[in-house]
């Protein structure tokens, strides 16, 4: 992705390969967590998984139980890449994902009060989007 572009959407807004199937993957995710919900399961009791991914696709798309893992596997090893390469990750409706550059610091350690360097570092971040943080909000009304 050597253009600097988002890493999902091309010059001019042209998807690439991954585009399609990580956006399935994902509105399969929040249709499994909005199933969950509806059948009173609970999602605070629930970890959504690789797993529960994989399962989603199998049973809405029709893939195959191993192409379905695969698929998955694809999208967040893709994601993860672009993310370790210093790319922004825009999810449209879901959220982005980028990395934080954090410089050195001097911090202190709250027992002794003694000062201890902060090495500069890297930090993933998350940005639910504005309808991400609305379903969120709606499912606390229930």
């Amino acid at each position: 992705m050597g253009c600097g572009c988002d890493p999902l959407v091309g010059r001019k807004g042209v998807s690439t390969p991954i585009a399609k199937p990580l956006l399935l993957t994902l509105n399969l995710a929040r249709a499994y967590a909005l199933h969950h919900i509806k059948q009173g399961n609970g999602m605070a009791d629930k970890t959504l998984t690789r797993m529960d991914l994989a399962d989603a696709v199998h049973s809405q798309v029709g893939l195959s139980r191993n192409d379905s893992a695969d698929l998955v596997e694809s999208v967040l090893n893709h994601v993860s890449h672009s993310l370790v390469s210093g790319e922004t990750v825009k999810i449209s409706s879901f959220g982005t994902f980028s990395v934080r550059e954090k410089a050195a610091r001097v911090g202190r350690n709250p027992k002794t009060g003694e000062e201890v360097p902060i090495h500069p570092r890297r930090v993933l971040t998350f940005r639910p989007s504005h309808l991400m943080k609305d379903r969120v909000a709606a499912g606390n009304k229930r």
